[in-house]
C-alpha cells in the first residue's frame, strides 16, 4: 500500500517536473523572439528605462545601446518624445539626467527629452510614463530596453492601462543575458500575478 502510495507521487512529481520544465522553455523562447522582434510603429513618445552609470559618469555599455536606438528611432521620425527613466544607482548618478545629457549630445532637442527621476523598477518607470504622458497629452508609446526585458515592460506599461505598446531592443548582447533572460521567467509572473 505504501509503496503503491510513492509511486504514484513519485510518477505525479515527474509529470510536474516535465510540464514546469516545458512552461519555462516555451515562455523563455516567448520572451527571446518578442524581444529581438522589434514592434516599430508611430508613438506619441518612446521611453527608455534606466541602467548602470559608470563611476565616470558615463553610460554603461547597457544603457548607452538603449540611448543608441532611442536616438536612432527619433531621427528616423517614429515618436516626437523620449521620456528617460531611471533613478539614482549605487554610483551616485541621476540615471535620467545622464541619459538626457547623452541624447541631447546625440541631437534630440532638450524639450523634446522628458526625465522621470523616480524610475527605480519597471512598475515604477510605467505608472510615472501614465502620468506623464497623460499631463502632456500623449497616449502611445514605444519601449525601449534590453530584448529580454521587452515582454515585461510591455505588460508593465499595459497594466497602466496604455492601449498602444511598441517596442525596439537595444542592439547589445552580453553573456549575463543569459542569466536575466532566466531570470525574466519568475519577474514576469510576478508582474502578472501582483502589479
Amino acid at each position: 500500500m505504501l509503496i503503491g502510495w510513492k509511486t504514484k507521487f513519485k510518477r505525479f512529481f515527474l509529470i510536474f517536473f516535465i510540464f514546469f520544465v516545458a512552461w519555462f522553455v516555451i515562455h523563455t523562447v516567448v520572451i527571446v523572439v518578442d524581444g529581438f522582434t522589434d514592434d516599430l510603429n508611430q508613438a506619441d513618445a518612446a521611453v527608455v528605462l534606466g541602467n548602470k552609470v559608470e563611476l565616470d559618469g558615463e553610460p554603461s555599455k547597457r544603457l548607452q545601446a538603449r540611448l543608441d536606438k532611442a536616438a536612432e528611432l527619433y531621427d528616423e521620425g517614429y515618436f516626437d518624445y523620449v521620456i528617460v527613466s531611471g533613478g539614482v544607482g549605487e554610483e551616485g548618478f541621476e540615471e535620467a539626467k545622464v541619459m538626457k545629457n547623452d541624447l541631447v549630445g546625440q541631437g534630440i532637442p532638450t524639450d523634446r527629452i522628458i526625465e522621470d527621476d523616480n524610475g527605480y523598477n519597471t512598475a515604477m518607470t510605467a505608472e510615472n510614463s501614465r502620468v506623464i504622458m497623460d499631463q502632456f497629452g500623449l497616449d502611445s508609446v514605444m519601449v525601449i530596453t534590453q530584448h529580454f526585458h521587452i515582454s515585461r515592460t510591455k505588460l508593465a506599461f499595459k497594466q497602466e492601462g496604455f492601449e498602444e505598446v511598441y517596442s525596439a531592443h537595444a542592439e547589445i548582447f552580453e553573456l549575463r543575458d543569459l542569466y536575466s533572460t532566466v531570470r525574466e521567467f519568475p519577474a514576469y509572473y510576478k508582474y502578472f500575478l501582483t502589479q
